[in-house]
């Protein structure tokens, strides 16, 4: 069953008329009976209750270009959340022992971190490439 914000929008969609708009192969819109001889229609906005293809933006975010500095900022961030960790698993330790293992496991997490960054970008930048080539 569809909820109330989508049983809304397809009340909207279906008060709203979509006209056909004909567009020559230079972008100049047509009148309909001039466009008749020289192509089939082309929408523009929704057809058939669907939306026109072409490129359709994800709503996500891209990606920053990886750097050392927002990794660091990163581990400024985890490093006191490792400690507190540490310190729940193994109440036991010494607080010298726990800075010791919280500087272990930062030393680990900020080159991961870069080289997850670093993954991130290189697919995001692949993606771009291969949608800006023509099919």
């Amino acid at each position: 069953m569809p909820t109330r914000k989508q049983r809304r929008r397809r009340q909207k969609e279906r008060r709203h008329d979509w006209e056909e708009v004909y567009v020559d192969e230079t972008g100049r819109e047509l009148a309909p009976d001039e466009a008749a001889e020289v192509a089939p229609p082309q929408t523009r906005g929704r057809e058939n209750g669907r939306r026109a293809a072409g490129p359709r933006p994800t709503g996500r975010r891209a990606p920053d270009r990886p750097s050392w500095r927002r990794v660091a900022k990163r581990a400024l961030i985890f490093a006191p959340l490792m400690f507190v960790v540490i310190t729940v698993l193994d109440p036991d330790t010494s607080p010298a022992a726990r800075v010791l293992y919280t500087a272990q496991l930062i030393a680990l997490f900020v080159p991961f971190s870069y080289f997850v960054d670093t993954i991130a970008y290189r697919m995001y930048r692949k993606r771009v490439e291969q949608a800006d080539r023509p099919s």
